[in-house]
């Protein structure tokens, strides 16, 4: 895993700051994570994708029954899309190397429905930007009038 070194990244014709903390629990709340080599199978795989995709797995860390994903992606990825590529890697990923999986998870899908996400700020907060969009317009007329 790797920080971004700059307050914001460059991509094509964009600037941006986008970071998403995902969390996924696989089918039925099963506890497998605690089998430690599928949880490295799975960040493994999430790791590997990354790149393909200009993201970056800033922290991941799992717990018996759900994964943690802080990533940074371009803005042309939706957060329903960076969702639907994780889950669908890893799934591939893990039954290729664990195909007993199916059984324990009673037949085939290995992530449940649903997941979590927020968008993460980089040293803002939701109240620093109110004020910021609030104060937009009396800070152009400032500028207009020389202020």
């Amino acid at each position: 895993m790797r920080e971004t070194k700059h307050r914001y990244r460059i991509s094509g014709h964009s600037r941006y700051t986008i970071y998403y903390h995902f969390a996924f629990c696989p089918k039925y709340r099963r506890e497998i994570f605690e089998e430690i080599d599928i949880d490295r199978a799975v960040k493994e795989a999430i790791l590997n994708m990354a790149p393909y995709h200009d993201w970056i797995v800033e922290q991941m860390e799992t717990d018996k029954d759900h994964i943690h994903v802080f990533i940074s992606a371009p803005p042309r990825y939706s957060p329903a899309e960076i969702a639907k590529l994780i889950k669908t890697w890893t799934y591939s990923h893990v039954y290729q190397q664990f195909p007993q999986i199916k059984k324990y998870l009673w037949g085939g899908k290995m992530w449940s429905q649903g997941y979590y996400v927020s968008t993460v700020s980089d040293r803002t907060t939701k109240d620093e930007i109110k004020k910021y969009i609030q104060y937009q317009k009396e800070h152009e007329k400032q500028l207009r009038l020389g202020l």
